[in-house]
């Protein structure tokens, strides 16, 4: 027993079992083995979110549910793009509602239960004009990106005659430069700003530069000069584009041999559109940027590039564009520069100009970045999907190159670089609209599901796209799902797409002998049925739709055609011919035509003679309306003096 424990102690490998005849099994030990050397690897460092992001990767996008930011409850995910801005910034004025309340009310969250403490969850300090201050207050509140508490502060030592250190002064000279001393949105709010952003776009450019306002104090504040003052102020200035006194503070700094640093030159080069008219000077300005920042052997970096460019695409010489931008690139490569998405993005509206030759630069660019991860280096960055995706809509029309747009987009994190839900639903807008012009209807319509409604919700211009590729194909099964997703994204106050979907139903008409095409007519006179009703609906609404005549008889046709819809076919032609002082047009004679048939099918004369009544009293056709309700029906003689009056005696004798 005591060998037999032992032997289980030892490792398995090091047994070997030797049978021997004669003299029964016997278990002998080999040598022990060489200890092994145990490298213990470097740590790696690692982010609070590294963990959720790994597990985040095994799980790709949901298209069948909503985005994450949107709550999980039918009546709160948004079915248009209204809805769409309105939750999201519903939901941040909640956070707004209660971060109010935190400092409104902060005795109420004094308590520390998170270890250790969560700083923002806690409420801030108030400094007001009796608070004892010192030097540590103003350095951490300016740490801390407290602006508005940061001058505060300032103002406090100022008055009280605490002296302040050149260090602390250059450090909030920056704070302050860099946001032009105006209270920034918090970074939480991420829609809001996003929408901000937007609505600033559209507006014009113009200096918002505060002149004479604690920037300058604070400049003029520090002796000596430095390089790190003149870079603060030149760059704020550059950014809220009080362009020539930028420019001017540049040519001092460069009188005084102070030497500045590449990202200040880069805020000039960006502004050279503004400080120059014509292409020429602008190019001349930006060699002459170049040749100081060699002169003073700053090395120009992928802000450089991607100023120069901008720069560039400013040009309206298109061919002193084009030669300017592929002079600059390989000298930056020489540099050891690697472009970002936003270098692709200016190189693309550089070459791919609206009233410009047309260029082929994409191919290249996707050759060059296929299969590539990318991560944001650049503001522009976000810019490159949407604008890709314009040029292969609008510029060139491949679908080919549309799908390498799509791949790269899907590849890795690079979904990431798509911007915000402004930019992204650009991005689809061209995308799909692409598609449902160079695709078959079938392979479009999948990728439809795909995308609609969670990623991308379909506006009225690229509906009216997508409808125009079902009448091209005569696809009028996809039209009860296209009209069932036009009442849902609020689409039904379009007049011109409620008779494009008239049109396509009434003109492509279900052959019965397919089986796939068995319960259109049905389903055709539901969505006609539907369209009617809510007409009717809207004419208590802002944006009501009115009835015309070409619209009511196409609803009238598909009714009649249903076979189970006439009681309907009569209300919608008693609505015709009460209403057809207030209606304009008239509907088509083969409505008309079509209606008449069905009343004979179901013997009805009194609505075939109201018809009839309808198309004399509007100088259509009625002869041959005439001769189908006569051979049509056994006429009472009230019904057939009814006829006789309105066709005349003549038409019996024919």
């Amino acid at each position: 027993m005591y060998l037999t424990r032992q032997l289980r102690l030892l490792p398995s490998s090091s047994l070997v079992r030797h049978i021997t005849s004669g003299n029964g099994t016997h278990y002998t030990t080999a040598a022990p083995p060489a200890a092994e050397h145990i490298e213990i690897p470097k740590r790696i460092e690692r982010s609070p979110t590294d963990l959720l992001q790994a597990l985040a990767s095994t799980v790709g996008r949901d298209s069948t549910a909503p985005h994450y930011k949107y709550h999980d409850d039918p009546f709160l995910i948004p079915t248009s793009n209204v809805t769409k801005r309105t939750y999201t910034l519903s939901k941040e004025a909640g956070r707004k509602a209660a971060n109010w309340i935190k400092e409104e009310h902060r005795e109420l969250f004094m308590h520390q239960e998170a270890q250790p403490p969560i700083e923002k969850f806690a409420p801030s300090m108030v400094y007001t004009e009796e608070s004892e201050v010192d030097t540590s207050s103003l350095q951490q509140l300016i740490a801390q990106g407290e602006l508005t508490d940061a001058v505060l502060v300032y103002n406090l030592l100022e008055k009280k005659g605490i002296e302040v250190n050149d260090a602390l002064k250059q450090s909030l000279l920056e704070l302050v430069c860099f946001y032009n001393n105006q209270e920034p949105l918090p970074e939480e709010y991420i829609e809001e700003r996003w929408f901000l952003q937007n609505s600033r776009r559209r507006e014009r450019h113009g200096k918002t530069w505060k002149d004479g306002d604690l920037a300058e104090k604070l400049y003029a504040a520090i002796e000596p000069k430095t390089p790190q003052s003149y870079a603060a102020l030149i760059r704020g200035m550059a950014k809220y584009l009080q362009c020539e006194r930028a420019y001017a503070l540049l040519q001092e700094a460069n009188e005084r041999q102070i030497q500045l640093d590449t990202n200040t030159y880069n805020a000039i080069i960006q502004i050279v559109s503004l400080l120059k008219d014509t292409a020429d000077q602008r190019w001349q300005l930006c060699t002459v940027l170049l040749n100081q920042m060699a002169e003073q052997q700053l090395h120009p970096n992928l802000g450089t590039l991607n100023a120069l460019l901008e720069c560039i695409s400013t040009f309206g010489n298109f061919k002193l564009a084009r030669s300017s931008a592929l002079k600059v690139l390989p000298e930056f490569k020489q540099l050891g520069v690697t472009p970002s998405l936003g270098t692709y993005y200016y190189l693309l509206i550089i070459f791919c100009r609206e009233r410009a030759p047309v260029s082929h630069v994409i191919v290249d660019i996707l050759n060059d970045i296929g299969g590539k991860q990318f991560k944001v280096e650049h503001p522009k960055d976000t810019y490159f999907f949407a604008t890709a995706m314009d040029v292969c809509r609008n510029h060139l029309n491949d679908k080919a190159l549309a799908k390498k747009v799509d791949e790269l987009l899907h590849t890795g994190n690079n979904y990431d670089l798509i911007g915000d839900s402004f930019k992204e639903s650009i991005y689809y807008r061209n995308y799909l609209a692409l598609l449902c012009q160079t695709e078959s209807i079938e392979d479009f319509m999948q990728t439809y599901d795909v995308l609609v409604p969670n990623i991308y919700i379909p506006e009225p211009g690229i509906m009216e796209e997508i409808l125009r590729a079902i009448e091209i194909n005569g696809a009028v099964e996809h039209v009860p799902r296209i009209w069932s997703d036009m009442v849902i994204f609020d689409h039904t106050h379009r007049e011109s797409l409620l008779l494009y979907v008239l049109r396509i139903m009434v003109n492509n008409r279900p052959n019965a002998e397919l089986p796939a095409q068995q319960q259109l007519p049905e389903q055709c006179a539901k969505v006609a049925l539907d369209m009617y009703n809510k007409i009717e609906e809207s004419a208590k609404r802002v944006r009501k739709v009115s009835f015309t005549g070409q619209m009511l008889g196409d609803i009238l046709t598909l009714l009649v055609r249903s076979g189970s819809s006439f009681d309907k076919a009569s209300e919608v032609f008693a609505y015709i011919d009460k209403q057809q002082h207030r209606i304009p047009g008239t509907p088509a004679e083969s409505a008309l035509s079509e209606y008449v048939e069905a009343t004979v099918l179901n013997k009805a004369p009194s609505q075939a003679l109201m018809a009839l009544q309808y198309a004399v009293e509007n100088n259509m056709e009625t002869i041959a309306l005439a001769k189908r309700i006569h051979e049509g029906f056994t006429l009472s003689e009230v019904h057939l003096a009814k006829l006789k009056s309105l066709v005349g005696e003549s038409f019996l004798d024919k």
